[in-house]
């Protein structure tokens, strides 16, 4: 019996893109490549990450067009992301580094693109799983090396920024390498593996072994901003839990009511902050940020509404970051503050519609979250909490990893509760 003769791979391309296998093996890639830049930059420099991510940007773009007739274009987009990502491009028009700006424009609308494909292409339960994977790798390779720089060879591994701190019970750094940065992802590790739990996508023990492994990684970097987005994590995983188990015609009023606390307890935090602010004072790091933020407020002056021009990674050869680079001893790529740093970059416009794109995509997962029977709408809605209060004191939400979660995030956000869903339906023939 013969078998029947296999076409040539360029009529098979189309369907080998557009097949659920190749969006599960790219996203995985994605998310890979985008949690673990740092340590991809550090081996093989920024012409190798780039080479990266173009590639995968071209495989992203073959698979969205042999999908193109699998999905609805209503509420497709946030158009808060798409006027965000535009604004940033148009600060190219008066930015006095533009060769560094462009490129800068360039990564942030290509990370976005590649997050823009994983919350189309792929359902959130797919998306939670995909994240599990990539993150129990990137958390169990981050203490292998620390075990290695710390424990075997007593001594740290520079280029990937590990200090080798294990043996004093950290701080570490694993292949974030930065301690902040690692907790961060340790704690969007550990909502992972909590809805992964809960949905029973994984073994029990496997998710268990799991979650204490991401436990573990955020204690051990000993911050005292993951402790504090740690606390705010618990409580609004609580609420979310108190929410969901309401009557649903209570959980509107509910809701409401957990804005109000919310804004009282900012309210509340800011009028007292004296007393937390005498604490932190103590911390050398504390002085550091407040030094480097002085710094950038002065220099915000200057372009309060347009900008300097946004760069993502600060280009130390480029006027502010000059400036910046004095005050911070040449020890900083961004400016510890997603907000304040887009503010430096983007200007009082870019602050707006980044603070903009962030509550409503923070608003609509919660929504979501509490009114929805899925467990998975609780995974975007916790995420966006770490993400939104981590940024305070970092810039993790405008570069790489935490821009690729964040625009996830807001897409899946927009697909359950877009104003466009009202509009009617795309006509399709046949």
């Amino acid at each position: 019996m013969t078998r029947p003769a296999r076409l040539p791979l360029p009529e098979r391309l189309p369907d080998l893109l557009g097949s659920a296998r190749f969006s599960a093996v790219l996203t995985h890639c994605i998310l890979g490549t985008a949690v673990l830049s740092h340590a991809l930059r550090s081996t093989v420099g920024w012409a190798g990450l780039i080479a990266i991510v173009t590639t995968l940007v071209a495989m992203a773009a073959g698979s969205l067009a042999a999908k193109r007739g699998d999905w609805e274009w209503r509420g497709l987009l946030p158009i808060s992301l798409l006027v965000l990502v535009g604004w940033c491009a148009a600060t190219l028009l008066w930015t006095a580094y533009q060769p560094d700006a462009v490129g800068g424009v360039l990564y942030l609308a290509a990370s976005a693109f590649l997050a823009v494909y994983v919350g189309v292409v792929r359902d959130l339960i797919q998306i939670v799983r995909a994240a599990g994977d990539v993150l129990r790798l990137v958390l169990v390779s981050s203490l292998a090396l620390e075990v290695l720089a710390g424990l075997l060879i007593d001594g740290p591994i520079p280029f990937l920024g590990i200090r080798g701190a294990l043996e004093r019970l950290g701080p570490i750094q694993g292949l974030l390498g930065e301690r902040n940065a690692l907790g961060i992802v340790a704690l969007v590790a550990a909502v992972t593996f909590a809805v992964e739990l809960m949905t029973r996508s994984v073994s029990r023990g496997r998710g268990v072994f799991s979650l204490v492994v991401a436990l573990l990684v955020a204690s051990l970097t000993r911050s005292s901003v993951i402790l504090g987005t740690f606390l705010v994590l618990a409580v609004a995983a609580l609420a979310i839990l108190g929410l969901r188990h309401l009557a649903r015609q209570a959980r509107p009023l509910a809701n409401s009511a957990v804005l109000v606390l919310a804004a009282g307890v900012a309210v509340l935090v800011v009028a007292f902050r004296s007393p937390v602010l005498q604490v932190l004072q103590a911390r050398p790091d504390y002085l550091q940020r407040v030094a480097l933020w002085r710094e950038m407020l002065r220099l915000i002056d200057l372009n309060t509404i347009e900008g300097w021009g946004f760069v993502g990674f600060w280009r130390r050869d480029a006027y502010p970051y000059t400036a910046l680079d004095l005050v911070s001893r040449g020890a900083q790529e961004t400016g510890r503050n997603a907000y304040l740093d887009l503010y430096l970059q983007a200007g009082l416009v870019g602050l707006a519609l980044f603070a903009a794109f962030c509550a409503l995509a923070l608003g609509r997962s919660w929504v979501l979250a509490t009114t929805k029977r899925g467990v998975g709408y609780v995974w975007t809605a916790l995420v966006l909490v770490v993400l939104v209060v981590a940024s305070l004191a970092e810039s993790v939400t405008i570069v790489e990893w935490g821009w690729v979660l964040l625009v996830i995030c807001a897409v899946k956000a927009a697909q359950g509760r877009s104003w466009r869903h009202g509009l009617p339906e795309q006509h399709r023939p046949g």
